[in-house]
């Protein structure tokens, strides 16, 4: 999907590569749009205004997509020890 009013460089360039929007990337990652918002809030995930809506370009989620899901684990302390 690509919203171009004009043919403008921005344009020629989204058709080079191809841009998804929020939802297509959340499907993809398996995620809801909120959690996509939330890792382009973060800067975890390249996206660029277009409009009222963010654009993503398919090369930039590699680095997203090889994340382990959920939160790391939590590391067990010996009986004993002191914080």
């Amino acid at each position: 999907m690509l919203y171009c009013l004009k043919d403008t460089r921005a344009c020629i360039v989204a058709r080079m590569s191809k841009l998804l929007t929020t939802a297509e990337v959340a499907e993809r990652l398996g995620v809801t749009r909120w959690r996509v918002n939330a890792l382009i809030r973060d800067d975890r995930l390249k996206a660029t205004k277009m409009g009222q809506i963010f654009v993503i370009d398919e090369r930039d989620l590699k680095p997203v997509m090889v994340r382990t899901p959920g939160r790391p684990p939590h590391k067990a302390s010996k009986k004993g020890e002191k914080k």
